[in-house]
């Protein structure tokens, strides 16, 4: 059963950063996994944030473009999140999910919270 463990989520002051983390050891194929990184804000539908294939390729949401970097690990079986120049809007639940043959799945979510 793949199991996706994420961590990192803390209170942060504006401007302030965050790393946050995935751990996906229940995965069996891991690389071969495309990662994502989702949030949701309160009352807000879940939105997509980052995404990076298995050969290393990334692509970010226009709103984090230049301040969020996400990277893998694959002989630890983890992806991260490098979170920079956070801003309030930031604020959320922050989901890791993990795509392989048009299946999802996904985190419990760890809270990140940007104070102004």
């Amino acid at each position: 059963q793949v199991q996706l463990v994420e961590s990192g989520g803390d209170l942060v002051q504006a401007g302030g950063s965050l790393r946050l983390s995935c751990a996906a050891s229940t995965i069996f194929s891991f690389s071969n996994f495309v990662m994502n990184w989702y949030r949701q804000a309160p009352g807000q539908q879940r939105e997509f944030v980052a995404r990076i294939t298995s050969g290393g390729s990334t692509d970010y949401a226009d709103s984090v473009k230049g301040r969020f970097t996400i990277s893998r690990d694959n002989a630890k079986k983890l992806v991260y999140l490098e979170m920079n120049s956070l801003k309030p809007e930031d604020t959320g639940v922050y989901y890791c999910a993990a795509t392989r043959l048009e299946k999802t799945y996904w985190g419990q979510g760890t809270q990140v919270t940007v104070s102004s």
